[in-house]
């Protein structure tokens, strides 16, 4: 990692964004926990795309499904049998790699030997066995995509609501690939959360009719980054060649960001078609097709799937509003993503009268729905920076003038500028500041 990466997870550590999963032990390869902070921003990501995408439209409906499915899933969509990297392994020091991502005719970058094995197909899914007895008919996978149960559970959806097409399925959770290579932090690893969209049209008459639904989802990936504060000057769109699409693809666009590694994937969008389907209907024997109430025609919808994943946009965000000079580090977060809004501060520690005072500003917030965080370590100018680099837009302190005159010293984060607010008026004037840094 370079020097930006070595302070950005330095920062999340530190601040209590991420932590080493099972540190104690001695860690595991790329296992990641998120702490208070982390787990604050990871649910602002979730909630804003969950209010964006389906609260905020209403021709999307949401899906919770098991991370556990039926394995026929996994035959049907193709998982089993073709989602698989090229591995090959060096058989001096016995490490693996992804062969497309090396070059064999070179020597191994851990050992220095030139000693290759002959290049293998590695399946992703992850294995796991279900009931007492570990056998071939005990098999079950940790869902490698959340896609296949908006596929799988259409039929249900559509009993349940019945909408017209278009429309879509969203869903966020969990979803597991057995990685032969992991690293650069949060960017790739073997247990990680998606949001995605299944989005089921007409069957398409043109190819104009597929491709005009396509670019709305286009723009609408572009209007995420701008609402979750991802630097759109850092984003490149990659038109996936026909040779390099996913076999069930007719088209697809990665969107790519410019980490310190180098310029990588951060999101997808696929035209499907009506493979999914079609693959569902084919191996489970239930009829998948959709009749149009209008016409009464009868056709398997096909699909425009948008995705994004959680720990990478969690990634890109930190990345486009860290901030530093020679005086401090600033995560400049949009408010509606910050983990607190607002941090509340006695001045000192040592006059109970302050720290009564502040305390009742504190739940005041708290009970007024604004996220909050107590503060009173240190001295006051460490407080500020701590809370800077946590990305709180707005700290609260209570001091001496408070007792007499009933107000606070409001500090904005980004200027550092500090205004005194009545405490009658404090929360108008947060909500207000919230709104006006949209």
């Amino acid at each position: 990692m370079n020097d930006l990466m070595d302070k950005i997870v330095s920062l999340a550590k530190r601040r209590g964004f991420v932590f080493p999963g099972s540190e104690i032990y001695g860690g595991l390869s790329n296992s990641w926990d998120f702490g208070p902070a982390g787990t604050e921003l990871k649910k602002n990501i979730k909630d804003l795309w969950w209010k964006m995408f389906v609260r905020g439209r209403d021709d999307i409906l949401g899906l919770d499904s098991a991370i556990i499915m039926n394995p026929k899933v996994w035959e049907a969509s193709g998982h089993v049998s073709g989602f698989s990297d090229p591995l090959v392994e060096c058989k001096a020091c016995h490490n693996r790699f992804r062969a497309d991502q090396i070059d064999i005719n070179s020597k191994c970058q851990e050992c220095g030997q030139k000693n290759w094995s002959e290049t293998k197909s590695f399946n992703l899914l992850v294995k796991t066995y279900l009931g007492s007895v570990e056998d071939s008919k005990s098999v079950a996978y940790l869902r490698g995509e959340t896609a296949q149960a908006m596929f799988v559970d259409l039929k249900n959806i559509l009993t349940s609501n019945p909408k017209k097409l278009p429309f879509g399925v969203a869903q966020t959770g969990k979803a597991f690939r057995n990685e032969i290579t992991t690293g650069n932090f949060l960017f790739r690893l073997r247990e990680f959360e998606q949001m995605e969209i299944e989005y089921f049209i007409p069957k398409p008459k043109t190819d104009k009719d597929w491709q005009t639904h396509f670019e709305h989802w286009r723009k609408e990936m572009w209007k995420w980054f701008d609402l979750a504060g991802i630097d759109s000057k850092k984003i490149h769109e990659h038109e996936i060649p026909d040779d390099e699409r996913a076999h069930y693809s007719k088209r697809t666009i990665d969107f790519e960001f410019d980490y310190p590694f180098g310029q990588k994937e951060l999101y997808g969008l696929a035209y499907r078609a009506d493979y999914d389907l079609k693959q569902h209907q084919k191996f489970s024997g239930q009829d998948l097709s959709y009749v149009d109430p209008e016409t009464g025609e009868k056709f398997i919808p096909h699909v425009i799937e948008p995705t994004w994943g959680v720990d990478r946009t969690f990634l890109a965000i930190l990345l486009s509003a860290y901030y530093e000079d020679d005086k401090r580090v600033v995560l400049k977060l949009k408010p509606r993503l910050a983990p607190y809004i607002v941090a509340v501060f006695p001045l000192v520690r040592n006059k109970p009268e302050i720290t009564k005072k502040a305390r009742e500003v504190f739940l005041h917030l708290k009970s007024q729905s604004l996220s909050c965080v107590w503060d009173d370590r240190g001295n006051i100018g460490k407080r500020y920076y701590a809370q800077d680099e946590i990305g709180t837009p707005w700290c609260v302190t209570v001091d001496y003038d408070t007792l007499s005159d009933d107000t606070v010293t409001v500090r904005d984060r980004d200027t550092a500028k500090q205004e005194r607010v009545a405490i009658g008026k404090l929360v108008e004037n947060i909500e207000f500041r919230a709104r006006q840094a949209r």
